[in-house]
């Protein structure tokens, strides 16, 4: 826990506590959803996948695989650093398993590296677009102030999770339809399950199947329905389509 001493002490004590996690952090040091910090991190953002799709499209096969093999790594790498500094901190436990959807789309991203799939890749596509650009509009990570490391790691890891399958969908690497939707939509079922399980186990919020968090689209189900476990089956058939109809809209056009 950190404490204060005297208004001298407040560049050490920023120095500090770049590396403490947000449950150990006084109140009142964070941002707010949309306010000044939360729109330039969008904005970089936006410009970040322009920038990078524009030179994406223009390399050849080789430095197109070299560049992907690099982020997926870097990716890889980024989280890991991130689990290093919670253990260091003694604040690792077993919710920080990489067991969220953004957790499991880092383990696939760095399974493409290796071996490319057209399961892993739809499921990119499909969940790890919309998952993490949920996560950058909604970030249940506001409690951190912009000089700490879990609020770069938490905006950067999610502005690179869109990244990845933005490049591979922009140059036409992600091949996909309908049947391929209703499998990754089995695959993410398939997965649920048994985290689902490791939630009761120990005493977990994987995927937000036991409560929404604060801000979350689902925490409006549990207003509204009682249960924000509704959310799920009404909100994933939508965001397939959203993310489906592009693919199809463009297939006509080439047609």
């Amino acid at each position: 826990m950190v404490h204060f001493s005297t208004k001298c002490d407040k560049i050490p004590v920023v120095m500090h506590m770049f590396f403490v996690p947000k449950e150990n952090l006084p109140e009142g040091l964070g941002f707010k959803a949309f306010d000044t910090t939360h729109l330039i991190w969008l904005l970089v953002a936006v410009i970040l996948y322009v920038a990078v799709c524009y030179i994406y499209k223009r390399l050849d096969d080789r430095k197109r695989k070299i560049l992907l093999t690099v982020l997926g790594i870097y990716i890889f790498l980024q989280e890991m650093v991130k689990n290093v500094v919670l253990i260091i901190a003694g604040e690792f436990g077993w919710g920080y398993l990489p067991f969220h959807l953004c957790g499991i789309n880092i383990l696939l991203i760095a399974f493409d590296v290796i071996k490319q799939t057209k399961i892993v890749r739809n499921f990119l596509y499909y969940f790890a677009i919309p998952g993490a650009a949920l996560a950058l509009l909604f970030p249940n990570w506001t409690d951190t102030p912009v000089w700490n490391f879990f609020h770069i790691h938490s905006f950067t890891i999610h502005i690179l999770l869109v990244l990845y399958p933005l490049l591979l969908v922009t140059t036409g690497q992600v091949s996909t339809d309908i049947k391929s939707a209703f499998k990754s939509i089995i695959l993410l079922v398939a997965l649920a399950i048994p985290i689902y399980g490791l939630n009761l186990l120990w005493d977990t919020n994987f995927m937000f199947l036991m409560e929404p968090d604060k801000g979350n689209p689902l925490e409006m189900f549990e207003n509204l329905l009682g249960s924000h476990l509704w959310g799920f089956p009404i909100l994933l058939p939508i965001v397939i389509l959203i993310m489906y109809l592009p693919i199809y809209i463009s297939k006509k056009v080439k047609k």
